[in-house]
């Protein structure tokens, strides 16, 4: 293993910022980034990355899809990790890339993509074993987990475990975790009444923790519920992974 504290020595890294990071978030996209320069690692982000493919693919626009993951496959074309803020994406990327390219000229590099494919905490600590200090004010937090990252990637444990490192943090499960908050991206407007329905019901369940703050790794969940509770008067923060483990590691 290279070392995490010498950049010269470690592995750089790859880093797909997502649609709704770049546009609504931002700020957890740099705290991600950040956390990674945090360990030692060198983070390229090539300023031609788009999206993953998922709206189109999930909508069956296969050649859509196809042409919006291949550019993908020719920009992060460096054998690279590819570090990704969200079980979504990431698990479009890694899972979904090869059926998608399947029986086609591209399928091995589609295949060698995905197998390079991380999600954010799942690559700090499996990889990087990560350790953070935390430096934030006593907090009660709750977690929601979204269904790819849950699902499809199997990375929520990784996601707590470094929630579980900041000692001020308590950290309460919500009783009806593995339920989706209703976005499911189209799913959010195909089907409006029902997704409203289930974020209702996450949104209940948030409350009965007691948490100030619902930390989740997909932005999509975030701007769901969080967009939720504002409608309907619930002074509850929301905020992805890596915006919050930066604050509490790096507070002044």
């Amino acid at each position: 293993m290279k070392s995490r504290n010498d950049p010269d020595r470690c592995e750089p890294v790859y880093f797909f910022g997502t649609c709704l990071m770049d546009a609504v978030y931002p700020d957890a996209g740099m705290a991600a980034i950040r956390l990674l320069e945090s360990r030692g690692v060198k983070v390229i982000f090539p300023p031609d990355q788009s999206c993953c493919g998922q709206p189109a693919y999930n909508s069956g626009f296969i050649r859509e899809a196809r042409a919006v993951a291949r550019k993908q496959i020719e920009v992060f074309s460096k054998p690279y990790p590819i570090v990704v803020p969200s079980g979504s994406c990431a698990g479009m990327m890694k899972h979904h890339y090869p059926t998608l390219f399947a029986g086609t000229p591209d399928e091995v590099a589609a295949r060698r993509f995905s197998e390079r494919v991380y999600e954010w905490s799942e690559y700090l600590v499996t990889v990087l074993k990560a350790n953070f200090e935390d430096r934030g004010a006593p907090l009660t937090i709750t977690w929601h987990s979204s269904c790819h990252a849950l699902r499809e990637m199997d990375v929520i444990r990784h996601s707590k475990a470094l929630l579980r490192q900041l000692k001020n943090v308590t950290l309460v499960e919500l009783k009806r975790e593995t339920e989706c908050c209703g976005f499911g991206g189209t799913f959010a407007f195909k089907q409006p009444l029902i997704s409203a329905a289930m974020v209702k019901d996450k949104i209940a369940d948030i409350v009965h923790t007691g948490a100030s703050t619902v930390v989740a790794g997909d932005c999509g969940c975030l701007m769901n519920i969080t967009g939720a509770m504002e409608h309907a008067g619930v002074a509850i923060a929301g905020k992805h992974l890596a915006e919050f483990l930066w604050e509490r590691t790096h507070a002044q």
